[in-house]
């Protein structure tokens, strides 16, 4: 857990006042109360992705939440999709994983 100091030394070229705005933004969600900010490790990352966004990319106010609604979209598709994966890799799930492959129509070599 890291401050709102550390969270603008860690993604460099931010000020507090910047991470103020996303936090007010609802872009940034820490812990605790303002003054009292509390950053864990998936924040750090999720500011760093802000700033490439607004910086290199030049996405505004305007269309950040839409951005980062579809981005939180796909990481979460890819969470699921890991986890079907560990789940289909169980060696329990041999039957399953054969039927599954049928049903999507996957060649016999192509199995596995």
């Amino acid at each position: 857990m890291i401050t709102i100091e550390t969270l603008c030394v860690q993604v460099g070229n931010v000020s507090a006042v910047d991470v103020q705005h996303w936090i007010d933004s609802a872009w940034l969600r820490p812990e605790g109360e303002p003054g009292a900010y509390v950053f864990h490790d998936i924040d750090v990352a999720r500011a760093r992705l802000i700033a490439e966004l607004t910086g290199d990319l030049g996405i505004g106010d305007e269309g950040m939440p839409v951005v980062l609604s579809l981005l939180d979209q796909l990481y979460d598709a890819r969470r699921q999709m890991l986890h079907l994966r560990a789940v289909l890799d169980r060696p329990q799930a041999g039957d399953l994983r054969t039927r599954l492959a049928a049903l999507l129509g996957v060649p016999e070599e192509g199995r596995g």
